[in-house]
């Protein structure tokens, strides 16, 4: 166990220093394509492609390569994906055209796909009930090392260009996909028997996960509904400045690395109608956090109010992945979680894309009321599969 535990904690620290090697450039591509750009039109279009651009190519390849996964080796995919994300970053640092580097985000999002892999592998690691923490753990390494690289990547850009921003990435990537190669064992498959040989693209089909990747997606999605609004909600609302704006977006991030190990644990062992009656009140909270938020006018309610959603939220989409992980056999690991990723992708644009509509069309302060009655529907959607 002690060996196992070794390579969970070396799993976190390469996520950790991949996902801070992403997020070092993440809110700082609308300055580089703002020098790009050629008109306006071209700084919208591009500044949103190049957001949404890696998520499309992860939806439309995470189950692929959660089969080559299965096939071929968890580890060997987390190579591939460290390739992909170190040769991106080098073409996104030598990049001169907007449109080239929304084409290289697509390529990257499309060929990389880290934390699929990373988590299929640490499955192997850990015993059925307690995947639900092992989601939690690789998911709090994601969010701080969102935070951080966002950090690194200002300290970069305040002295030196936008290059050196991406060719640090470039050999982070490069680092841990070194590290992957000579520190994690190759492990073994697990055996495949006859009948999963002959049906190779049924495992997201069983109802119970369907309906769980459904509730999933709905979680995720109502989570950034907010995401393109946020700043200038907050600024024209509580009248702050953009470090306080900055703090409570963080809140949320730091409200769900607090809780989601705790949550894991609080769930870990429970049958799968007891877990889903519990993510369908923490759902039914996060309704009431988020319609505290957006009616406030008073903005440490809503950064209270913010961190306390994150609190929440790690008790979502963590425990429904390793339910989802619990109900596929296991040498479908790879896919299924290849097919949360696509998942998660494809519900984080729908997110954003309702989010920035409802704000043009009924303003930012709509899109709190709304995401609200999407937990609600949430909620509904986990008791019907608890009683399924």
């Amino acid at each position: 166990m002690s060996g196992s535990t070794g390579i969970v904690r070396l799993l976190f620290a390469i996520q950790l220093v991949t996902m801070g090697a992403m997020e070092m450039s993440g809110p700082f591509w609308p300055l580089r394509l703002r020098e790009l750009s050629t008109s306006e039109t071209v700084f919208g279009v591009a500044s949103t492609g190049t957001y949404v651009a890696p998520m499309l190519g992860i939806a439309l390849t995470g189950s692929l390569w959660g089969r080559m996964g299965d096939r071929y080796g968890h580890k060997l995919m987390m190579v591939r994906a460290l390739a992909g994300l170190a040769l991106t970053q080098l073409g996104l640092a030598l990049a001169g055209e907007a449109w080239v580097i929304v084409l290289l985000r697509f390529v990257q999002g499309a060929c990389a796909g880290f934390s699929a892999p990373a988590q299929a592998y640490g499955v192997g690691l850990v015993a059925a009930e307690r995947r639900g923490r092992l989601f939690a753990f690789l998911q709090v390494s994601t969010n701080v090392g969102s935070l951080g690289g966002a950090v690194l990547g200002g300290v970069i850009l305040d002295h030196a260009s936008f290059f050196w921003i991406n060719a640090a990435a470039s050999v982070l990537c490069a680092a841990c996909g070194l590290a992957v190669l000579a520190l994690l064992p190759t492990g073994t498959a697990a055996p495949r028997t006859a009948r999963a040989e002959a049906a190779p693209a049924a495992a997201w089909r069983k109802p119970v996960i369907a309906s769980l990747l459904l509730a999933h997606g709905g979680l995720i999605a109502s989570r950034l509904m907010p995401q393109m609004p946020f700043a200038l909600y907050v600024r024209t609302t509580f009248g702050v400045e953009n470090w306080v704006v900055g703090l409570c977006y963080g809140l949320m991030a730091g409200g769900f690395i607090a809780s989601a190990a705790l949550w894991a644990r609080i769930f870990e062992g429970l049958p799968r109608p007891r877990a889903l009656a519990g993510i369908a009140a923490v759902a039914l909270a996060c309704a009431a956090t988020v319609l505290a938020a957006g009616t406030t006018a008073h903005v440490a309610v809503f950064a209270a109010s913010y961190g306390l959603w994150g609190v929440f939220l790690g008790a979502t989409t963590p425990v429904l992945t390793g339910l989802i992980s619990r109900e596929a056999a296991a040498h479908r690991q790879g896919h299924i979680l290849g097919v949360v990723q696509s998942t998660t992708q494809a519900a984080s644009m729908a997110g954003v894309a309702l989010g920035g509509l409802v704000t043009e069309t009924a303003g930012a302060s709509a899109v709190f009321p709304i995401v609200s009655v999407m937990y609600l529907v949430s909620c509904g959607l986990l008791l019907r599969v608890r009683r399924s």
